[in-house]
């Protein structure tokens, strides 16, 4: 089987293997391929049976031009970059990467809301410029800190992420609420259902846990914001396209809300003119949830495992 790994230096930048799909056939490595140039997909898929992508779009163009192509192994949870449809129309199978990221994504959730509550990166760089030497004092802070304990979390969506940020929320003697699309079974008693509007006028700490669809895109708008407290905080561990980034920073030079953590954009990487970047109290990383090295080796370990699986005739994870 010839096998073409599309973009896989985001998975596997040097600290893993390739070793188990060399296994299961000829493979070759691209560490980037265009996103834009369907002539350079095309080429690089070639004659190729299965091919692996994270987030180099496979389109209908794209398919009808593969006509060798019958698996197509997206490298993450999300599958928006594949033509479901044309994929479907010429039997091809299409598989991803559930529930590897649960625990690393909870938690760098609870790493953006502590560098809000402590400001660890501050206080280290206020150091490390001299100024505890030169301080009056043993001790000094140059920003606001806040205690956890007795504050209210909000999660909206209540799936395996959201329940890991619970349980360690609880550990840190929060409350806890959260808002689903449909009603789902609090994991424990500590834990309320409550509607969306209940959610924002309550929480101090509002944290997304929901795919990006048409009716979740840009959720957190101007509406959503005039409900929340002045003092909230706002994580974004989830999708970019879940907040009006907008009307997000106008929030932040308001006052409006409190601050902002997100791992995520609309637009990846992060425009020169996002918003966000000159909004105050705004916490980005570049969408690193995902890549500690041992949750990217179990994201490698499965997606081995799905083309395994395709290739015996028993196909796991097909979206």
């Amino acid at each position: 089987m010839k096998i073409v790994v599309l973009d896989g230096y985001a998975l596997n930048p040097g600290d893993l293997s390739w070793q188990g799909f060399e296994e299961l056939g000829e493979v070759t490595v691209y560490d980037r391929t265009s996103y834009t140039d369907k002539q350079e997909i095309i080429e690089r898929i070639g004659d190729a049976e299965a091919i692996l992508t994270n987030k180099t779009p496979i389109t209908a163009d794209v398919l009808k031009a593969c006509p060798q192509l019958t698996y197509i192994g997206v490298l993450a949870t999300g599958y928006n970059v594949v033509d479901l449809a044309a994929a479907k129309e010429q039997g091809i199978t299409v598989t991803n990467i559930p529930s590897y990221s649960t625990n690393a994504v909870a938690q760098a959730t609870f790493a953006l809301l502590l560098e809000v509550t402590n400001q660890v990166g501050h206080h280290n760089r206020s150091v490390h410029q001299g100024d505890w030497q030169t301080s009056k004092d043993f001790s000094y802070w140059q920003t606001p800190l806040m205690e956890l304990a007795g504050k209210t979390i909000g999660l909206i969506g209540y799936g395996a992420i959201a329940q890991a940020v619970a349980t360690i929320a609880h550990a840190f003697q929060l409350k806890v609420i959260y808002f689903n699309h449909r009603p789902k079974p609090a994991q424990a008693d500590w834990a309320k259902q409550v509607s969306l509007a209940e959610l924002y006028q309550e929480a101090d700490i509002i944290s997304l846990h929901v795919p990006q669809f048409p009716e979740t895109e840009k959720m957190i708008d101007r509406t959503a914001l005039a409900q929340m407290k002045s003092s909230a905080i706002l994580i974004n561990t989830a999708r970019g396209g879940l907040i009006d980034e907008a009307a997000v920073a106008e929030a932040l030079q308001t006052g409006q809300i409190a601050a902002l953590a997100a791992d995520v954009v609309s637009k990846e990487p992060i425009a020169a003119d996002n918003p966000l970047l000159q909004a105050p109290n705004c916490y980005l990383t570049p969408h690193i949830a995902w890549a500690p090295v041992e949750t990217r080796r179990r994201l490698m370990g499965i997606a081995v495992a799905n083309l395994s699986g395709f290739k015996a005739g028993t196909p796991q994870n097909v979206v």
